[in-house]
């Protein structure tokens, strides 16, 4: 761990970002040029004295998690969080069980989909960052460990993860997953995460095992579906997909479908944050 120069690369990397760039609000009376430690600290869901700490080289070594955090809060490139990572002694790379970590482009997108719900999902369908509207709907989705972190694991191994679902859509929706994990098993053809995943959720849950026999071969793109929402109801929602050249992450954009499901979010907007059963997407 390189403590001094990680101290002053997240400095200097807070000091260039402007208000404006993640949805606060400058204010007439504003003198600090870039975030604050405390605005950093809430993008990035950690305390302000570790931001402190860190920055001035006084920290223990950060997880990966929170090394993912920062990344997305400072809005950091591919090539700058590689090096964030190198500069707290952590290799860079997913492969070795690190969370993926959302491309700043596409982060950049859901901070501009104000009215829409967004949210940023890899090719396995781990949920990796979301934008206000999509925690005000789903809640947050990317605080998962373990195989839980997928949304097909989920769906087929914790009967909650679909109280979020109708019932009349659920087979549909677990088709969909299952034709789109095979699509990804297609592209990543040998790699052991894919191959695992679906080992562990053959062996788990009897209606994978099935579905997934029947070759069904679909990529995630448009769709339509509805969502229960604890506190305003059913929402019918327009899902457009939009994924990287590489195909290895989706910008998934989820708009109402009809004036009263509009209306229902206007309320949601209002009423504020509500925890939403496990398992959207």
């Amino acid at each position: 761990m390189q403590r001094e120069q990680l101290a002053d690369f997240l400095r200097r990397r807070r000091t260039s970002i402007r208000p404006a760039e993640v949805g606060i609000a400058a204010g007439p009376r504003r003198r600090a040029t870039g975030l604050r430690r405390e605005e950093v600290a809430m993008l990035a869901g950690m305390s302000t004295d570790y931001v402190v700490r860190l920055e001035q080289g006084r920290s223990s070594r950060p997880s990966t998690q929170l090394l993912g955090a920062l990344a997305r809060a400072l809005r950091l490139t591919d090539d700058e969080r590689d090096h964030l990572f190198r500069l707290a002694g952590h290799h860079p790379s997913p492969a070795e069980g690190v969370a993926q970590l959302a491309r700043a482009g596409l982060i950049r997108m859901l901070d501009l989909l104000h009215d829409a719900s967004a949210m940023v999902i890899s090719d396995l369908g781990e949920v990796l960052a979301q934008n206000r509207m999509s925690l005000l709907m789903a809640g947050d989705q990317t605080g998962f460990a373990g195989d839980d972190r997928y949304l097909a694991h989920r769906w087929f191994t914790r009967p909650e993860a679909r109280t979020g679902h109708p019932p009349e859509e659920q087979d549909r929706h677990a088709r969909n997953l299952v034709a789109d994990l095979r699509a990804v098993a297609g592209r990543r053809a040998g790699d052991p995460t894919v191959n695992g995943l679906v080992e562990r959720l053959t062996a788990a849950s009897p209606q994978f095992r099935r579905l997934w026999t029947e070759h069904e071969v679909a990529v995630r793109r448009a769709d339509r579906k509805t969502l229960l929402h604890p506190r305003v109801g059913a929402l019918l929602m327009d899902c457009e997909t939009l994924v990287t050249p590489d195909l290895g992450q989706q910008l998934l954009v989820l708009t109402p479908a009809n004036d009263e499901t509009r209306e229902r979010l206007e309320l949601l907007r209002v009423l504020g944050t509500q925890e939403f059963p496990a398992g959207v997407g």
